[in-house]
């Protein structure tokens, strides 16, 4: 075993200890790609999201040297077909991109330098078969002499474009180096099984082309077959949530909400883990990054981006287009650039029948309030204060103010062409009260009674705020709203909530265009 060569099952070892959630059918996906057109892998996916688990099954499972098979007995891939052909058949080389700039930084030629060392590891391992050649040569060689052809595991492969982003010579460099190991050709065919690049973001384009064309990508908004492994699916959250004795609907409302074809609901793993192993809900995929590179995006100055980012906050799915990304983080060049980095970092869930994306939960939902509550761009800051107010008048019963600030967000949020409409009416006081996810969670058309809510917002739980019930009335006069209220007794649904409530009715008569609101204490 060496540095990058072999470097053993341990690691994999160590991770079947730590409360391991199945996740080898990734392994029975690589399998099937292997020597075939489609053996170069990229697989991008947010932080915390198991990536590196996934390169320690790989290693471990095709890695030469050491037998794994009592690690994988049991699990999914030794119950599929291809799982004897492949196991510990390979010479896998692994590079941490992450480790490798911690160790020899981005300066120049350090792409060099790892070619040497590999080089250097092959030399060690099979001694007198390795001449002192380039890495081409090198693998090449080995190849002819063990007749087993090698497997690249690159994990964090995107790590220079993110930690060395302003340093052009050196992404060119580490590129050049991708290419000359990966390029169709000889070393290609003859030498490599497969490639397996993990990391945060897609391949890096120049113009509209992929710095590498050869591999075939995954990515949050098009995961394909491996969608499955992506996060934990609900199945797999339900079994922790028994195991552990936790409240699957707080699991959901803390770290669901990513939807991918054919899988359903994805989370985030390193936040369920975190809260089966610590018996108790809160930020811990957010807490590993902070708020302030999120708010450096949402500060930049896209028309209509402010806007957008707003609407997710208050719940609204948002329309992106994310093709045209560069997939870096200095090449921004537009809003839909912005919305989509942040599809990628996990900030966003992105659905591509609809087109659009959405702040997938509670967790995620806080870092965005963080980062709002201290961004610096105008129409922002207006919005926080005005939500904040409009919160606080609706707890103290200020009708006049919530009337005013609900036609503000209405003025302001809504076009002429479409502002005497229903929907425009619900849509204005959504985004009115953004900031009320701060310390509830917003329901709509919430069953209840004889009838549906239009929203709830419930308190969530550590805070003393009341429960809020809004109904919404178009051409009427407010008192109407409560009374269908009361009449369709929409607080029984709050029955075991126990605390304060509020009442409120807000209507919009389309001729006056005025707007009013009534408030009743519960």
């Amino acid at each position: 075993m060496g540095r990058y060569v072999n470097p053993g099952n341990e690691s994999f070892r160590q991770a079947l200890k730590s409360n391991y959630v199945d996740k080898t059918g990734l392994i029975s996906c690589v399998n099937q790609l292997i020597s075939t057109t489609n053996k170069l892998i990229c697989i991008s996916r947010p932080r915390r999201f198991g990536k590196s688990f996934a390169a320690k099954s790989l290693i471990a499972y095709y890695g030469h040297g050491y037998d794994s098979r009592e690690l994988f007995e049991g699990l999914d891939i030794s119950r599929e077909p291809s799982f004897e052909e492949h196991l510990n058949a390979y010479d896998v080389i692994m590079l941490d991109i992450t480790d490798i700039i911690e160790r020899l930084g981005t300066g120049p030629f350090v792409s060099q330098t790892i070619q040497r060392e590999i080089v250097a590891d092959l030399q060690a391992i099979y001694p007198g078969h390795i001449p002192d050649d380039d890495l081409g040569g090198a693998l090449l060689s080995a190849v002819s002499h063990t007749g087993r052809k090698f497997i690249f595991v690159i994990d964090e492969w995107d790590a220079v474009f993110r930690e060395a982003k302003n340093n052009e010579s050196a992404q060119h460099e580490y590129v050049g180096l991708l290419r000359s190991l990966f390029k169709s050709g000889t070393v290609t065919d003859k030498a490599i099984a497969a490639a397996y690049l993990t990391g945060i973001l897609p391949i890096k384009k120049y113009g509209t082309q992929s710095a590498l064309n050869d591999f075939r990508e995954y990515t949050m908004v098009d995961p394909a077959q491996f969608a499955p492994f992506v996060g934990f699916t609900e199945t797999e959250v339900r079994a922790l949530c028994e195991q552990f004795d936790m409240d699957f609907s707080e699991m959901q409302r803390w770290y669901d909400g990513y939807e991918l074809s054919g899988v359903g609901a994805v989370y985030a793993p390193n936040s369920v883990m975190q809260a089966c192993v610590r018996h108790n809900f809160g930020p811990y995929w957010v807490t590993s990054e902070t708020y302030e590179s999120l708010r450096h995006y949402i500060d930049m100055d896209f028309d209509g981006l402010q806007q957008d980012i707003a609407q997710a906050v208050g719940g609204e799915n948002i329309s992106v287009s994310p093709y045209s990304f560069q997939n870096d983080m200095t090449s921004i060049a537009s809003k839909d650039d912005v919305l989509a980095l942040f599809i990628h970092l996990g900030y966003l869930a992105y659905d591509a029948e609809s087109g659009t994306a959405r702040i997938p939960n509670d967790e995620v939902h806080i870092e965005f309030s963080l980062a709002l509550r201290r961004a610096q761009h105008p129409e922002l800051i207006r919005m926080v204060h005005e939500s904040d107010a409009l919160l606080k008048a609706t707890i103290a019963g200020d009708e006049q103010a919530v009337a005013a600030g609900v036609a503000r967000a209405h003025d302001s949020a809504v076009g002429p062409d479409w502002y005497n409409d229903e929907q425009s009416l619900r849509f204005a006081v959504k985004l009115a009260y953004l900031t009320s996810v701060d310390s509830f969670a917003r329901i709509e058309e919430l069953p209840s009674g004889h009838g549906r809510a239009d929203l709830v917002f419930l308190p969530k739980k550590k805070t003393k705020v009341p429960a809020i019930v809004i109904e919404l009335k178009w051409d009427k006069d407010s008192e109407s709203a409560l009374t269908q209220i009361r009449e369709r007794n929409y607080p029984a649904v709050l029955k075991d909530w126990g605390g304060p409530l509020r009442l409120v009715g807000i209507t919009y008569n389309s001729k006056t265009k005025e707007h009013s609101c009534t408030i009743e204490r519960m």
